[in-house]
């Protein structure tokens, strides 16, 4: 008997879950409402307490992954494989601090950061802000972390506690506040040594429009120097982890590819396409033109064209040598679609997270499903691209 009421527990929940995947409930109705109340560093803060909270304990876990199952559609890239291509951008968890709760969202991979050599507090608050109407953030959190060596304990503890996820996960790397950008090669390089056991794969952010000076390492010298010193200290570990490079939406088309091809000949794996925004698209309330005026990266919706633009862009030049990270305004199947059939293999996403909720994860991802099978693709491979010429 105590069998047959636990079967009848787990179909109810299950009844219960797929209801929750299709009206995004708990978030909508109960948690989103909630934290228009609070600012956005204080939303994000809350949210992050949850998740840790859920992703340290088994039942947690357990909980979230029946609540949000997600689907699979497989993609080999980076000579691994992914359950499915939609992780999660970095600048979300950027301590590592909740790594094993994102699978469980339904999440295929993920991107902590980014991470600095040294601790940093980030640039004063309030430094967080959003706009429901855009369904976009706007953020100047400067790499606030703990700094690598505090961040590599943490997850050598968490390797040590059975709790490392058996997803793909990324490290986002920057440089250090404090660092001139004529050394910031060896800055990367000593991040990318303190985290190598704690990441399959690596993102060279050198596109934050939140750090002093940080956009001019696009420059051919300065990441050619970057991408070679870190493609070294690689090579010494043993290699065998993709480092990536993210670029900036703001550059102008020419020193987006000439960055790309520096990146490409300097050993670079991947490109990520693209960082936050300086350019605001025009405010359709007053609320919006009070969070457009203040400074700091965009992200979210706004995005979208020109994310698009930059990995057609991409693809048509390198994308037949090395693979493409598709981000920015990725909210729906649709979008998530537009990225991959203009050259993404895999995508990210952070906004949407904020204003759609968790269940948007398996919703975007059922609805790939669907548009691989209306298309007539046998995988998801054969759909990267399709849209080129």
């Amino acid at each position: 008997m105590w069998h047959a009421q636990t079967r009848d527990a787990t179909q109810r929940l299950k009844c219960t879950s797929q209801r929750i995947r299709t009206m995004g409930l708990p978030y909508s109705v109960f948690v989103r409402p909630m934290l228009r109340f609070v600012d956005s560093e204080t939303a994000h803060s809350l949210s992050m307490n949850a998740l840790r909270t859920f992703g340290q304990s088994g039942l947690g876990q357990r909980t979230l992954s029946t609540v949000y199952r997600t689907p699979e559609l497989p993609i080999h890239v980076f000579g691994r494989l992914f359950h499915h291509p939609l992780g999660l951008a970095a600048g979300f968890d950027k301590g590592a601090e909740a790594l094993s709760a994102w699978p469980a969202l339904g999440f295929s991979w993920i991107e902590y950061g980014g991470i600095t050599r040294f601790p940093q507090d980030g640039n004063t608050k309030p430094r967080m802000f959003r706009s429901d109407r855009h369904g976009a953030l706007v953020n100047r959190m400067g790499f606030n972390n703990p700094g690598a060596a505090e961040v590599r304990d943490r997850l050598i503890e968490r390797r040590a506690s059975g709790k490392w996820p058996k997803t793909p996960v990324a490290a986002n790397i920057g440089r250090s506040k404090k660092t001139p950008n004529e050394s910031a090669a060896s800055d990367y390089s000593q991040t990318l040594e303190i985290l190598w056991n704690h990441a399959d794969m690596f993102v060279l952010n050198i596109s934050s429009p939140n750090t002093p000076g940080l956009r001019d390492l696009a420059d051919s010298d300065y990441l050619s120097s970057i991408v070679t010193e870190c493609k070294s200290m690689a090579d010494r570990k043993g290699g065998g982890k993709p480092l990536l490079v993210k670029v900036s939406p703001d550059a102008g088309n020419e020193e987006i590819l000439s960055s790309a091809h520096s990146a490409l000949r300097s050993g670079a794996d991947g490109l990520v396409a693209i960082n936050t925004s300086m350019h605001r698209p025009v405010p359709r309330n007053a609320a919006s033109r009070g969070v457009f005026a203040e400074a700091g990266g965009i992200s979210g919706r706004p995005l979208q064209n020109r994310s698009k633009e930059v990995i057609s862009l991409l693809y048509s030049e390198v994308g037949d040598s090395i693979p493409i990270v598709g981000v920015g305004g990725i909210e729906s199947s649709e979008t998530a679609w537009e990225a991959i059939t203009s050259g993404a293999s895999l995508i990210q996403l952070y906004s949407a997270l904020v204003f759609k909720g968790p269940s948007v994860v398996s919703s975007i991802v059922r609805g790939l499903k669907k548009k691989v099978k209306q298309n007539g693709f046998v995988s998801l491979e054969e759909a990267v691209g399709y849209e080129m010429p």
